[in-house]
């Protein structure tokens, strides 16, 4: 059962510890395991990687079976309903044209003295993609993933993803990278898939930047491999806060928190709330809803453990409490959410209004839902075109320009200790007087 609680010292208590979930005692033999596969990868390339596809994954794979193949793409339309295609094209439209929205422009300006300044943006020349394959097969992380690297104009874009059961990749996955523009897609997943991304071997590239969600053993590959290649976050399991009132409504608010729960035993499901009779509505609607749900055990375990409703005496006082979260979804179901949102500081995103329920950013809204978790929100933002594009800095001065600075550029250069950096600028004035 969802608990009720209302103590300010559990509550703070509480939601750091749902907070830190991922802290577990385990994960530091989980790491030495990762650096393995990662070393290993490094070092043999596709036999590597195909023997903890068979160790980790009981796939089989044949180097030549690692990439996807044209025929298994063109099948794939024929394997997936006519109404899902729809969507998956509905979804691609809403996602390119937000994104299309957030490209940043490249500028110069052109100051006093011929002195010209300015900032570059070009793409990656490879990102590499990593869909989940474990739970269930998601084709909006796909779209999400994938369509932010193409309106950044990445040249090559490839994708990899886990097979169970078999070596057939979900059709409704090829389906969406295709509609997203990806043709070269491998059957790996793990460490060995971001090892394989981050190294390269005879088969699989190596990338510039790797971006999307996975276990705990792609988190702390993701972590290790970071430098030697860029990436998008850390993420972790996923998580919702919805902050009520006594206008909302109790059955939505239950709906909603258990589709957050049902993504994986972690997930994280917090209700807020300044309605003590809504909080208990919602406690019973909850059981209600987990009586007959497909996923029950994985969302029960995930309401059991990282579930909670909290009632406070204001929505102030529930703002800062979100806010000491930072969640990756924050759902605001209040009378007035536009006043609300003013007190919010830290959220991946922000769902405004009783019509408004985090599925519709999951799937096709347009903003990425590949967003920051465990806190992270604080700090970071969603995935977007910026995660595929890097900036370079443009200057030029004339040398009426440089004459003018020269004197300033000599006294923090002695000052430092690095006279060739003073001699750089003054040998250029002198020459010129």
């Amino acid at each position: 059962m969802l608990r009720i609680i209302t103590q300010q010292a559990d509550v703070i208590s509480e939601l750091q510890r749902i907070c830190e979930r991922t802290h577990d005692q385990q994960v530091l033999h989980k790491e030495a395991t990762v650096r393995e596969v990662l070393q290993a990868v490094k070092r043999q390339g596709d036999k590597a990687v195909l023997h903890y596809t068979a160790e980790f994954d009981q796939q089989t794979l044949q180097p030549e079976e690692l990439r996807v193949t044209g025929s298994e793409l063109d099948a794939a339309y024929q394997q997936v309903p006519k109404d899902l295609l729809a969507a998956i094209q509905l979804a691609c439209r809403q996602i390119e044209a937000f994104h299309r929205q957030r490209v940043p422009k490249s500028w110069v300006h052109f100051g006093d003295d011929e002195v010209v300044l300015g900032k570059r943006y070009t793409p990656v020349d490879r990102a590499g993609l990593y869909v989940p394959g474990g739970r269930a097969s998601y084709p909006s992380t796909v779209l999400m993933n994938a369509i932010p690297a193409k309106v950044a104009g990445v040249p090559r874009i490839v994708m990899v993803t886990p097979v169970r059961g078999g070596k057939a990749v979900n059709p409704a996955v090829l389906v969406a990278a295709q509609e997203a523009g990806i043709q070269e897609i491998y059957r790996v997943g793990g460490a060995q898939a971001i090892a394989a991304l981050a190294y390269g071997t005879e088969t699989i590239p190596k990338v510039d930047v790797i971006t999307g969600p996975g276990n705990i053993y792609v988190t702390l590959a993701k972590k290790l491999v970071y430098g030697t290649v860029g990436i998008d976050s850390l993420a972790g399991p996923s998580e919702v806060l919805i902050i009520a009132d006594e206008t909302a409504n109790p059955v939505h608010v239950a709906t909603d928190l258990l589709a957050q729960a049902e993504h994986d035993p972690m997930a994280a499901a917090i209700l807020i709330t300044t309605d003590a009779g809504l909080a208990k509505k919602v406690q019973v609607a909850v059981d209600q809803q987990l009586v007959d749900h497909p996923r029950r055990i994985d969302t029960e375990k995930a309401i059991a453990h990282y579930g909670l409703i909290v009632v406070v005496e204001s929505l102030e006082a529930a703002a800062e409490l979100s806010n000491e979260f930072a969640p990756e979804h924050l759902e605001l179901e209040v009378k007035d959410p536009w006043a609300l949102i003013s007190h919010i500081r830290h959220a991946g995103a922000i769902f405004l209004g009783y019509s408004t329920p985090e599925a519709v950013g999951d799937y096709l809204a347009g903003p990425n839902h590949t967003l920051p978790t465990s806190g992270a929100a604080r700090y970071a933002s969603a995935l977007g075109v910026e995660t595929f594009l890097k900036h370079s800095s443009i200057i030029q001065y004339s040398p009426t320009a440089l004459a003018k600075v020269a004197d300033a550029v000599d006294t923090l250069a002695q000052a430092e200790g690095l006279p060739s950096h003073a001699d750089s600028v003054r040998r250029r004035v002198t020459e010129e007087e």
